[in-house]
């Protein structure tokens, strides 16, 4: 229950977010009408500025209200982690704020975040509206999906981000793209449940059972409470009743494997653990240990639960039972 909450914090809701929003402009003009209690009134100010950007990252004015009132309090350092906040959201390294330690924020900090707003939207519509202008759309999507290759989407706030940009490919019918960046998206957080069913939806349409059972099969695993895979099977079934066609087998297990595998290499791109090819010393010297056991120890703690998670739910495909606490471990690791 606790991670559903933790969940939930970080799902946009406008209305909460416009609402402390409002507070915090309130709070700042008393501030300016009041100089006696007006650390006071910009404390609460700020208080609320970032209670609204917890309710709603997507709402780019939440974050103009909390520079606008970090410029406000001289807060160079402040202006800075925001921007660094942003960066984080928007997939990109935070370093590269570092990269201008020498840049006074002050001056430029706030006109910093306006070019990101500028490049790289938060709205979802605005964002399509600047890739599709003029007839190059499919050059800027190719564009696009070549920078999401380099980008980190861990955090659950760029993962809903992108993932609404997702929807509007392929809501433009490019489903082709919509799936290969679904999948980096997914190799990164591979918690996100909604994707996954959008995922697996767009594959039952184009009459790609194997892979939409995989993507049902994972929602599943992810929330046993639900249970689309089955769901999925009771329709296949339904569908070929009556049918002179030879009846849908769920994949096989190599299949799974293998499916498991691509989602693995896929989030080793962000991994901080050595690689699988170079084990590490204590799993050379210890030959008792099992080398899978030592790999996802080494990947947990070093924090890669993404791969972890894949790693474990692969080796419980091939039948490695014991590798079953290991998906729990890493699926409470995304809640973190």
């Amino acid at each position: 229950m606790s991670g559903d909450n933790a969940a939930l914090l970080q799902h946009p809701r406008r209305n909460l977010g416009i609402r402390y929003r409002s507070q915090a402009q309130k709070f700042a003009r008393l501030a300016a009408k009041d100089e006696a209690r007006f650390s006071e009134n910009m404390a609460w100010a700020e208080q609320n500025a970032r209670q609204a950007l917890l309710h709603d990252f997507t709402d780019e004015q939440n974050w103009r209200c909390l520079a606008d009132l970090k410029l406000i309090l001289g807060d160079s350092d402040g202006i800075s982690a925001l921007l660094e906040d942003l960066f984080i959201v928007l997939g990109r390294d935070p370093e590269q704020v570092s990269q201008l330690q020498e840049i006074d924020f002050l001056l430029v900090g706030v006109e910093l975040l306006e070019a990101a707003f500028l490049h790289d939207p938060l709205e979802p519509d605005a964002w399509w509206l600047l890739i599709s202008e003029g007839e190059g759309t499919d050059v800027a999507l190719a564009d696009f999906a070549s920078r999401c290759r380099r980008l980190d989407f861990s955090d659950q706030r760029a993962n809903i981000v992108y993932g609404r940009r997702l929807e509007r490919i392929r809501s433009s019918g490019r489903e082709d793209r919509f799936i290969e960046l679904a999948r980096h998206l997914l190799a990164h957080r591979p918690n996100n449940h909604e994707l996954w069913m959008e995922l697996g939806r767009l594959f039952e349409r184009r009459g790609e059972a194997d892979e939409a059972w995989l993507c049902y099969d994972h929602v599943q695993n992810l929330r046993p409470h639900t249970q689309p895979r089955d769901e999925y099977l009771i329709r296949l079934k339904q569908s070929m009743d009556g049918e002179e066609s030879s009846p849908w087998t769920r994949p096989t297990v190599e299949k799974r494997s293998e499916f498991l595998k691509q989602m693995q290499t896929l989030s080793q791109r962000i991994s901080t653990s050595v690689p699988e090819s170079s084990p590490p010393e204590a799993e050379v010297v210890d030959q008792k240990k099992d080398p899978d056991l030592a790999r996802l120890e080494t990947l947990m703690e070093a924090g890669d639960a993404s791969e972890a998670f894949f790693f474990a739910r692969r080796l419980v495909a091939q039948g490695e039972s014991w590798a079953e606490p290991w998906v729990e471990k890493a699926k409470q690791a995304f809640e973190v």
